[in-house]
């Protein structure tokens, strides 16, 4: 009877039901042509109906039972991660394009876990072979993941998975061991057990997975790149002292030659105009050399309350500026002197960038718990490449003149220092309409004992 199964659920019920209609007066017909009464010819037809609607639902339910078998295997197949189930779409119309959309759908799946494998491979490998040493630990501090640069470091080479972190790091130097113990970014350096020492940059975050607390931490070994770092910042030096050296020297030779010549011929008369310009060439390489030996010495700053009428009467008798908006009621707190020689210093900027004097203003104003220093100006500002390096060391666009020290590249790096010496910060930007505004923040309150702003 396989040519019934392709029939519809529908086809199957009107079939049973016509059945059911024509068996029963049959029965009773033919029971009553062979004489018997209509109580026999009833229950005669009662008997072979009974059997017959049994056949009939289990011929209608007997699809619907097997489909119902297939999908709960599927189901427990998917629980268990296994895609590769297929129903076969045979059977009625109806159920046979159910099991089609299950192939379609189980077809997605295989299609989708096997994406994720492989993206998941892909991420297992370049978290196992980046150089930087890569531990999360889940809230019981036991570790989840440890990548091959993290076994080294921590564990010579052995799987640090499912281990207690505090136990794998007791036994690490001191400073490693503080570091990865801290929940702070720090940069720290380490003698490891081979007698080599490593500077390491150790960041870590907290994030929540699968709704549980978790805790990465990441060492990035740093030796080379600052050591690389340091190496293009002493060339810079001596190539700026070089310069300035070659600039000077050269020029006292010659005249040093000169007057020498002039005493052997008896002309004395020249002679102390080539001492002073030996003296002033003298004076400018002093002044630079101290220049550089004050950015490589700032002392400590000593803070204190500032009074601002008294501390900006002096500052205008050293620089010409003008006072843009109210003065804060809060007296400032920081270094008097090194902050009056950051300003002037961003004063005197300003005056060279060409601005016209009237336009070089000093604002200043609280900013809830910060000192904001402005110096403003209105020059023709700076690039987006200038404006990037312009706080670097030894990086100037200036060119040096006689008996000034423009162009060793410390003013703005100077006051840079000076800003984060007061645990403030800098930053530079160009002004609608023209101009640059350096803006410089400070705490504006005492700090507690710690070195940290408080209250006072």
């Amino acid at each position: 009877m396989s040519w019934l199964q392709p029939l519809s659920l529908r086809t199957r019920a009107m079939l049973a039901l016509a059945l059911a209609a024509v068996v029963p007066p049959l029965v009773i017909l033919g029971v009553r042509k062979v004489g018997l009464d209509a109580g026999v010819a009833l229950a005669a037809a009662v008997l072979v109906m009974l059997p017959l609607i049994g056949w009939l639902a289990a011929f209608w339910l007997a699809p619907l039972l097997r489909l119902t078998r297939a999908l709960e295997g599927a189901v427990l197949s998917y629980r268990d991660g296994d895609f590769s189930l297929n129903l076969a779409p045979n059977g009625p119309q109806e159920l046979a394009g159910l099991t089609r959309l299950h192939a379609e759908l189980g077809l997605a799946l295989r299609e989708q876990r096997q994406h994720l494998t492989q993206r998941e491979l892909l991420l297992d490998t370049i978290v196992q072979n980046t150089p930087v040493a890569l531990v999360l630990t889940a809230a019981s501090e036991r570790i989840a993941i440890a990548n091959l640069a993290a076994r080294q470091l921590l564990g010579d080479g052995r799987s640090l998975t499912g281990l207690d972190f505090p136990s794998v790091i007791a036994a690490q130097p001191e400073t490693l061991r503080e570091a990865l113990a801290g929940d702070g970014d720090r940069l720290f350096a380490v003698t490891l057990p081979d007698g080599s020492e490593e500077t390491f940059h150790h960041s870590t975050r907290a994030f929540r997975l699968q709704g549980q607390p978790h805790r990465l931490r990441l060492l990035r070994r740093m030796t080379r790149e600052l050591s690389r770092a340091e190496v293009a910042t002493w060339k810079r030096v001596i190539r700026v002292l070089s310069h300035e050296l070659n600039n000077s020297l050269a020029p006292i030779s010659s005249l040093a030659h000169s007057g020498a010549e002039l005493a052997r011929r008896g002309n004395i008369e020249r002679l102390p105009q080539v001492l002073a310009s030996i003296g002033e060439r003298a004076e400018h390489l002093h002044g630079f050399l101290s220049g550089y030996a004050r950015f490589a010495k700032l002392p400590a700053p000593r803070r204190q309350a500032v009074d601002w009428s008294a501390f900006l009467a002096r500052m205008a008798t050293l620089g010409e500026f003008r006072i843009d908006g109210p003065l804060p009621e809060q007296p400032g707190w920081f270094d008097p002197a090194q902050i009056e020689q950051a300003l002037l210093n961003l004063i005197k900027n300003a005056h060279e960038s060409g601005s016209d004097p009237d336009e070089v203003a000093l604002r200043l104003r609280m900013e809830g718990s910060e000192l904001r220093i402005e110096v403003l100006d209105r020059g023709p500002g700076m690039s987006e490449a200038v404006l990037a390096q312009a706080l670097l060391p030894f990086y100037s666009t200036k060119r040096s003149e006689p008996g000034s020290q423009g162009g060793a590249g410390l003013g703005l790096a100077l006051v840079r220092e000076i800003a984060e010496a007061h645990d403030g910060r800098i930053a530079l930007a160009n002004r609608d309409n023209g101009g640059l505004r350096v803006a410089i923040r400070l705490p504006s309150v005492p700090p507690t004992g710690d070195g940290r702003p408080g209250s006072p």
